[in-house]
């Protein structure tokens, strides 16, 4: 079910266009023109059901943002929307707890509200941790980082800091402020820091109130991806936060994109070999690899076209993602695939397999007017000499042993 944004606008135009977009970023508008519409289509309602408010302004019976006032109370995030902005507007909307602001200039604008949408969803999924040692600096940093969605985490020194780290793996972002920290300060937590941690996976805002430029190139060249001056505004606060996360994601995109097969949307062989040379390094104490490869696959591009076979592979690769999510599979490229299995005993590799092969040999392929079936024989390997070619090389024979014994079954050593 789509979460659905409260939009109170009574300009038809504007409403249009915000309706359009939040349609277009898979959410659920509701609209109101007044803040007594508002009021009554709210009061059937969760606050849960809803991702935000969007509101204007200036209503004809709510002129001085009283229907923020609304939102608000009603614990709904609230972005804002307005005609004009001069400085006593600006200061009155900065002053309640909103997301953000933006005002009815052009497309342009409306395609940052498009954008800040689809923010405060992925912000549920993202931590960040401040590092402060004042409670009230923390708590005022807290409160403005909830107002966008995020997991908040809180420390008051470097040592609390560090621990937090090791605990929970969804913080992508910390905000360390150098004045008063106890013990270790920012740059020597930055230090530490980068000892696990890289610049792509884990972003470092560092905050101070000196303005010695040379501070804020200690932090950048201490592995800080940005500064921030204080005392900030809270514009420019959340304009950081922003960039920071997006960077971050805008890497983990290009990585997902190099390291996944095009067609089928699994990891690709230059991946899994990554994956596996990992796992190795830690000495596992058992190790198996299966290389799984379709049944007479030419016999499907043959008679129903490549199309069809491209479809077989794409709905295999949803089972070979379903039944081996929880260990380390990829497409090796055209009909086959490989999994490797690191400290799981043999019997339940095998359970594994048998249950993947019987899934798919029992499923029916529907493509176009075509109905069909298919098969995968699979080449299962428990030897661990020598590196993971040999284990590919091992397994590679065993696949062939299954093809020549009829295929449609896992053969293994």
């Amino acid at each position: 079910m789509s979460r659905k944004v409260l939009i109170i606008e009574d300009h038809p135009a504007s409403m249009k266009l915000m309706r359009e977009l939040i349609t277009k970023a898979k959410l659920k508008p509701i609209c109101a023109t007044n803040l007594i519409e508002a009021k009554h289509i709210f009061s059937s309602s969760e606050p849960e059901e809803f991702l935000c408010a969007v509101v204007d302004y200036e209503l004809p019976d709510a002129p001085k943002g009283q229907a923020i006032d609304f939102t608000l109370s009603s614990f709904l995030p609230t972005v804002v929307v307005t005609r004009y902005l001069d400085d006593e507007r600006r200061d009155a909307i900065l002053k309640k707890e909103v997301v953000d602001y933006i005002t009815k200039e052009n497309t342009q604008v409306y395609e940052y509200l498009s954008r800040l949408l689809s923010r405060l969803e992925k912000n549920k999924k993202v931590g960040v941790l401040v590092v402060d040692a004042i409670r009230a600096r923390r708590a005022a940093m807290v409160s403005l980082l909830r107002r966008h969605n995020f997991i908040t985490f809180e420390a008051p020194d470097a040592e609390q800091a560090l621990n937090i780290m090791q605990r929970f793996s969804i913080i992508k972002l910390i905000l360390v402020d150098d004045d008063g920290l106890p013990k270790m300060n920012a740059i020597e937590l930055l230090s530490e820091l980068r000892q696990n941690f890289k610049k792509e996976d884990l972003a470092v805002i560092g905050l101070s109130n000196s303005k010695n430029s040379a501070l804020s190139a200690r932090y950048i060249k201490s592995g800080a991806n940005d500064y921030l001056l204080k005392p900030y505004h809270h514009e420019e606060f959340f304009c950081r936060i922003m960039q920071n996360v997006e960077y971050m994601e805008n890497i983990e995109l290009i990585r997902r994109a190099a390291d996944s097969d095009f067609l089928t949307g699994l990891p690709n062989r230059r991946y899994f070999f990554e994956k596996v040379q990992a796992s190795q390094s830690h000495k596992p104490v058992l190790q198996s690899l299966a290389i799984i490869d379709v049944d007479h696959f030419k016999q499907i591009n043959d008679s129903y076209g490549h199309d069809c076979g491209d479809y077989t592979l794409k709905e295999i690769a949803k089972l070979v993602a379903e039944h081996f999510a929880d260990y380390t599979a990829a497409r090796f490229g055209g009909e086959e695939f490989c999994v490797y299995f690191c400290n799981v005993e043999a019997a339940d590799v095998h359970k594994v397999l048998e249950d993947f092969r019987i899934s798919l040999a029992t499923q029916n392929y529907q493509f176009e007017q075509h109905s069909f079936n298919c098969s995968v024989s699979i080449g299962l390997t428990h030897q661990t000499k020598g590196d993971i070619s040999s284990m590919i090389r091992m397994a590679d024979e065993l696949l062939y042993k299954a093809k020549n014994n009829g295929r449609n079954q896992v053969v293994s050593n």
